[in-house]
């Protein structure tokens, strides 16, 4: 009798603690195309929990082949960014992003120290050599942040159960690339969103709008 009752007991805590985590997911796609949507980040919102997120000790955007790469990367409020050039050219990263205002010097092999970004938001990167060269950093200071996979999913099975406000951003979604589309999720079940996004740009021969506004912090420097 005692040794049944110790597996009853033992198997009650095996399901409370399965129970305890929500076990759904979460699949982006693109509205009108029914396509797995990738490099779309999520922030949920857990009122009452901590962060579930561990953050990575640094976090690396590398310059290759005129690109970079990471197109997206998310990190935690308060991360730092180092910015490798692999290329045989020198480039100059910067930035006129509301979270931080930045711009590295000209620089080839000698990578500088890297970015501090210790303001949520939504950061977009440029060079002033390449024009055509452009990446995003999402700074959160949500509970839970992650940026779906090649099949457009996130799992969710390490959150609690429950409904929750969430949100989400893709380079996309519009054109400033500040703008957030907002829901709730249940971390119990399959979920499904569908994001209408932007068309694509014709590529253009003209500086873009971030270049144009380097260009015009320079000529103010130069011109006070």
């Amino acid at each position: 009798m005692a040794h049944s009752l110790k597996w009853y007991v033992m198997a009650l805590l095996l399901v409370s603690s399965m129970t305890a985590m929500a076990g759904g997911s979460l699949q982006m796609t693109q509205a009108g195309h029914d396509t797995p949507l990738d490099q779309a980040v999520v922030e949920i919102m857990l009122p009452g929990h901590g962060a579930f997120n561990t953050p990575h000790d640094h976090y690396e955007i590398v310059q290759r082949n005129a690109h970079f790469e990471p197109l997206v990367t998310v990190i935690p409020v308060g991360a730092s960014v180092s910015f490798p050039n692999q290329d045989t050219t020198r480039h100059q990263v910067f930035s006129f992003s509301p979270p931080k205002v930045f711009s590295l010097d000209l620089y080839l092999k000698e990578t500088p120290a890297p970015v501090a970004f210790e303001t949520p938001g939504v950061e977009v990167l440029g060079c002033n050599i390449h024009d055509s060269m452009e990446a995003f950093i999402v700074i959160s200071e949500a509970p839970f942040f992650a940026m779906t996979d090649k099949s457009g999913r996130i799992s969710l099975d390490q959150l609690p159960p429950g409904r929750y406000p969430m949100r989400v951003w893709h380079p996309r979604l519009e054109d400033t690339h500040q703008q957030w589309w907002e829901g709730e999720i249940d971390t119990r079940s399959e979920n499904r969103v569908a994001l209408t996004l932007a068309a694509t740009p014709a590529p253009s021969s003209e500086p873009s709008l971030l270049q144009q506004r380097f260009q015009r912090g320079l000529q103010h420097q130069e011109h006070p």
